[in-house]
């Protein structure tokens, strides 16, 4: 139903997470049963921008030539797999993950390809925190880099997924975007995307 964003990826094991949030069917909003599902590498070719009332979204060419890894779980928050180490470029090195108690409000980073293949850092601003969430909204950010607002107006459709990144560390993931403020959106922690995947015991290694 659209591109979606890689959050994590461990070489030494290749597991992967995105989104942050499930996949669900469109008309229900129920979580979709997993069958079986492939990752494959998508190019970001439009932007349909966010305004108040409308979201936005990323519009793609999807690369249909192989799989570049597999989908084992669909979770409220996050799919998980394995990716294809030989198909997926690293393109920056491991950085440390944070509890969900290091979260602090003030200034982070997102990351996002909102045109091409290329992955860049935008300025965003924690503005709440909800500890200890079961939905899979741990935080609240705030959009402030001028570019970014300029290319989307603010969070759109396809930046699910989005790494965020605070004082040197991966610290969660862009989920929602708040329909009448595209400026504002959700994001999960990376805690309760590690513990949906089963992967607790790394945090506080390189992720």
């Amino acid at each position: 139903s659209g591109i979606g964003t890689v959050t994590f990826y461990d070489p030494k094991t290749g597991l992967y997470g995105a989104l942050g949030h499930s996949i669900t069917d469109a008309d229900t909003g129920v979580i979709m049963p997993l069958g079986s599902g492939n990752i494959i590498g998508s190019k970001v070719v439009d932007v349909k921008k966010g305004c108040n009332g409308t979201p936005g979204e990323l519009c793609g060419y999807f690369d249909k030539s192989g799989s570049r890894g597999n989908i084992m779980k669909n979770t409220p928050n996050g799919i998980f797999g394995i990716l294809n180490g030989e198909a997926f470029e690293m393109q920056r090195e491991p950085i440390p993950v944070a509890r969900e108690e290091e979260i602090r409000l003030g200034t982070a980073t997102i990351l996002a390809n909102v045109c091409g293949t290329e992955v860049r850092e935008y300025d965003v601003e924690i503005t709440r925190i909800y500890r200890s969430a079961d939905s899979g909204k741990s935080l609240m950010l705030l959009v402030t880099d001028p570019e970014l607002l300029e290319i989307t107006g603010g969070i759109v459709k396809g930046m699910s997924g989005s790494p965020i990144i605070q004082n040197g560390k991966l610290i969660g993931a862009v989920t929602h975007v708040l329909v009448n403020d595209p400026h504002r959106g959700y994001g999960i922690s990376i805690e309760r995307m590690l513990e949906a995947a089963g992967e607790y015991e790394k945090l506080n290694k390189a992720a």
